[in-house]
């Protein structure tokens, strides 16, 4: 079964998710929408150097969103772009569309709308949605679980110019119950994209779990992967993490329970 895809974003980010989402031949990417003029009326493919034409580019100022889902439904929403953005997608839950939220920061009046839209459809909302970051986070409170007492630090490395601590690590801090203060560890050197790892440290071993993004296409391949997982799910609002944690425990997606959005 195809799974047809619109797409909120097509900036640095968004436009590599676009790229990923046509490679793949379980999903079609039906429209763009963007807050840019740029070439707005082209395919998105077509700008992506494919032959064909998929992902038409809409300005979100330009569309009636009152009518527009009704004659362009699609199964999965992936939203790449503002916390704002959710404002502009609330109508299609109407129609059966689910909603995929990457945004990496919401404002609360947003992320309580989202919850909203959770009551009316399934909509997973994960800030960091690569596969590896939320595999690393899953495998480390097992971990966890097998060597409570074992010592952990949590080491983020990115780029000289970022200045703030990695989210993503306090994440997983919060994730293990760690004091963000004590055990989250900054490295800023060079160009590196992003990397954590969590130290776990035994009397007479010592374990590793890293995790490395080299590209964006990363975002890319967790948002298909969310997509595809969230079909056929039932309403309600779900997380990277639970995608991951019921293949490594082994329980069957009949049994997943909603989780509640932060």
């Amino acid at each position: 079964m195809t799974i047809s895809i619109g797409l909120f974003g097509f900036g640095k980010t968004g436009s590599v998710v676009a790229n990923e989402i046509i490679n793949d031949k379980d999903c079609e990417l039906k429209w763009v929408m963007r807050e840019s003029s740029n070439n707005i009326g082209e395919f998105a493919s077509r700008l992506l150097g494919f032959d064909h034409k998929e992902g038409k580019i809409y300005n979100v100022y330009e569309v009636d969103f009152n009518e527009f889902y009704k004659d362009n439904y699609v199964d999965v929403i992936i939203d790449f772009s503002a916390s704002c953005a959710v404002n502009e997608y609330k109508e299609a839950v109407k129609y059966g569309s689910k909603i995929v939220s990457a945004i990496s920061n919401y404002e609360e009046e947003n992320i309580n709308q989202l919850k909203q839209l959770s009551l009316q459809t399934a909509v997973l909302y994960s800030p960091n949605i690569t596969i590896g970051i939320n595999f690393l986070m899953e495998a480390s409170k097992l971990l966890q679980k097998i060597a409570p007492n074992a010592d952990i630090e949590i080491i983020e490395e990115h780029f000289r110019g970022k200045k703030d601590v990695s989210g993503t690590a306090l994440r997983i801090a919060d994730a293990l119950g760690l004091d963000k203060e004590q055990h989250v560890n900054s490295i800023r050197v060079g160009g590196i994209i992003g990397k954590h790892e969590v130290v776990f440290g035994l009397p007479n071993q010592t374990i590793r779990i890293v995790h490395e993004s080299h590209n964006r296409a990363a975002f890319g391949q967790g948002a298909i992967y969310a997509a595809k997982w969230i079909m056929g799910k039932e309403k309600g609002s779900y997380s990277m993490e639970q995608a991951l944690s019921l293949i490594m425990s082994g329980s069957k997606d009949n049994e997943l329970e909603p989780t509640v959005l932060l």
